[in-house]
């Protein structure tokens, strides 16, 4: 096969097998339900407790897309990685009610909060250096899980989706467009839940993403294992949900990695302005937000800065 006709995500795999990275399955769980999560160790692991981070992906997504391409890259780096389904999503049990596909940023933040909890007390990890690794959407649900918890250490976000409500109306058609939007969501909840296709070609009708490109592409993000699936009775939760707002109140060492081609980084400028603790910034040129998913390179360079950054906090 000639190799320039590799995926990039068939490049990351062949990368994890050179890494000898295995896995095991750890589930836990939190207010009334099963989490599935996934614990990423070096093969040769010898038993000596690991600095650990916990791995968390983009909107809709299940913890074999993004968070498994980080949580392999951080074992190769030396440290012990966690990713998990949230509740409602993928192999992980429902929310209240038996709700699935909601994208709730408080129900992702109490799952996060857990997982730390988790970690701490499996024997592989030293539970004195344990990370957080918030990749777009979960970014703030990463910041908002670790401020104020003893368990971690120091927090890196990778192409993060930090919205405030300016950013919110520009995204979603301004305020009349966010407006339907939270009436749409405030009828699928009265109804139990409206669901749609997550991911769907450029163009498509009736689809949360009709852009094409990762999440619809079977060699990128549309695995097996994704849901493809959205509830339209998130949407008020999602966008009254602004990050970008409220970077005082993260009390942790931060590095974020990002590219002005990439989603809004002007979020990222907004939380940096108000942030008043210790920061590092990379900005990479010409990424784009899926790149930063699983396009090698530039996996690679965002994994080296977080596991750069992780490393500094165990000397202290």
């Amino acid at each position: 096969m000639n190799p320039t006709k590799l995926s990039a995500a068939a490049i990351l795999m062949a990368s994890a097998a050179a890494a000898d990275v295995e896995t095991r399955t750890v589930t836990f769980e939190n207010e009334g339900a099963t989490l599935s999560g996934t614990l990423y160790l070096p093969e040769a692991f010898d038993g000596t407790p690991l600095p650990a981070v916990v791995v968390t992906g983009a909107w809709t997504s299940v913890q074999e897309q993004m968070p498994a391409n980080y949580a392999r890259e951080m074992v190769e780096r030396g440290f012990a990685a966690f990713t998990f389904d949230f509740r409602g999503w993928g192999k992980s049990g429902d929310l209240p009610n038996g709700v699935r596909f909601v994208e709730s940023p408080e129900a992702k933040t109490s799952d996060i909060a857990k997982a730390f909890e988790v970690l701490a007390t499996l024997p592989e990890v030293d539970a004195t250096q344990i990370n957080g690794l918030g990749i777009c959407a979960s970014a703030g649900y990463m910041v908002d899980a670790v401020a104020g918890n003893p368990l971690v250490k120091r927090v890196g976000l990778v192409a993060p989706w930090l919205q405030n409500s300016e950013i919110v109306e520009a995204v979603y058609g301004g305020a009349e467009g966010v407006a339907g939007l939270i009436e749409v969501s405030q009828t699928a909840e009265k109804a139990g839940g409206q669901i749609i296709p997550a991911a769907g070609p450029e163009g498509a009708e009736g689809v949360l993403m009709p852009i094409g490109g990762y999440y619809y592409e079977a060699d990128r993000g549309a695995i097996p294992e994704y849901d493809n699936q959205w509830n339209n009775a998130g949407w008020e939760g999602w966008l009254t949900y602004h990050p970008a707002d409220n970077p005082q109140r993260l009390d942790k060492p931060l590095a974020i990695v990002h590219s002005d081609s990439a989603a809004i980084p002007q979020g990222v400028r907004s939380f940096l302005e108000g942030f008043a603790g210790d920061a590092s910034m990379q900005w990479l040129e010409d990424v784009t937000q899926f790149d930063f998913y699983d396009n090698p390179e530039d996996v690679e360079r965002a994994a080296d800065t977080v596991a750069a950054h992780f490393r500094a906090g165990e000397q202290s």
